[in-house]
């Protein structure tokens, strides 16, 4: 799940453009704030929340079943949906409106944009939705379940901490290449987000049927 939200190509996109932008170092920093956060109460929420899932005896656990499959069923249609948007052959993608506005936007704009884009993106939420119903329903300690939270974290934020910082420490090296790789993202996009759904829509409908 964290893989999933972390090679979401859209939030990249995003980093990368303002690492592009005027004004890099604010919005950049700003976006990445706000896409942590956002990650972080996700997860915490639906963890916590996965607690009030009543708990069944032995291996067996239908409620939490029931709503992995349906959550696993909700990604594959997703899945169906960035499959048909993909652009024609020698077609290019359109992107969000929102990404030509990327040039003028504040620090303050673009941490409300990474919180949009980590929290409340659908695509995102479900996810965060399936890894707190798995933390939470792991039986494990305090201490454990904040490793598993950071760790989580960290792995759906990489993508764009790791630009961000790079580009913070060594910005005229990586220009260039930040660009090539954000040609390549908005050609491949709905491809990249269809596969991705697709592969956790099987596995969370593939854990829900093992709760029965």
């Amino acid at each position: 799940m964290a893989v999933g939200i972390a090679i979401s190509p859209i939030p990249i996109i995003a980093a990368i453009l303002m690492l592009l932008s005027p004004r890099a170092k604010g919005t950049s920093l700003g976006f990445l704030i706000g896409w942590l956060v956002g990650i972080v109460v996700a997860i915490v929420l639906f963890t916590l929340l996965s607690s009030i899932i009543p708990q069944e005896t032995g291996d067996s656990s239908p409620v939490a079943g029931v709503i992995k499959i349906i959550l696993g069923a909700l990604l594959l249609f997703l899945a169906i949906k960035q499959w048909r948007t993909r652009p024609a052959e020698g077609e290019h993608a359109n992107m969000p409106k929102w990404m030509s506005a990327i040039d003028s936007m504040t620090a303050g704009k673009a941490l409300g944009l990474g919180l949009l884009l980590s929290a409340v993106n659908p695509k995102n939420l479900l996810m965060a939705i399936s890894a707190g119903l798995i933390v939470g329903g792991a039986d494990l300690a305090v201490g454990q379940i904040a490793v598993v939270i950071i760790i989580f974290v960290l792995l759906a934020a990489s993508t764009v901490l790791i630009p961000v910082v790079g580009y913070l420490i060594a910005a005229a090296r990586l220009a260039g290449p930040l660009e090539k790789l954000r040609e390549w993202l908005v050609d491949n996009n709905a491809v990249i987000m269809a596969v991705l759904l697709l592969v956790i829509g099987v596995s969370m409908i593939g854990k829900g049927l093992a709760n029965f």
